[in-house]
């Protein structure tokens, strides 16, 4: 057996591979969980080992406190603003709805995102506060 053409095709192979992946729509990978619970720490490792596999990745996070719904989010949250309960819930909506088109580009153009947080957190908060 010739040890260079098998190294070769595996190579190719692999190569191949990429290609077509690269070319697909991308994942959205969400994690969810408790406060503290890991999910940042999880997410960063995730985002490593699929960039090293190759593929184009992005770390996301929610609350995006950089958009402007983010910015009265993050504001409500270090109590600099009071906001009743259904507010905060349709702002915390309205700041994924901001990143909407980024995030189909993204996925569409085979980007996978990974996501620190997403809707079932604002269903979680918002249903323990009894909406």
């Amino acid at each position: 057996m010739d040890l260079r053409n098998c190294s070769v095709k595996m190579e190719t192979e692999r190569a191949e591979k990429k290609v077509k992946l690269s070319s697909s729509r991308g994942a959205l990978i969400v994690l969810e969980g408790l406060d503290r619970s890991g999910k940042t720490s999880q997410s960063t490792k995730l985002l490593s080992y699929i960039g090293g596999l190759g593929y184009p990745a992005e770390l996301w996070r929610f609350p995006d406190r950089n958009t402007s719904v983010g910015r009265m989010i993050s504001s409500y949250l270090s109590n600099q603003t009071q906001l009743d309960d259904q507010t905060i819930h349709l702002l915390y909506s309205a700041n994924r709805w901001e990143k909407r088109l980024l995030m189909e580009d993204k996925l569409k153009t085979g980007t996978t995102l990974i996501v620190d947080r997403y809707s079932y957190s604002g269903v979680a908060f918002s249903s323990a506060k009894g909406l």
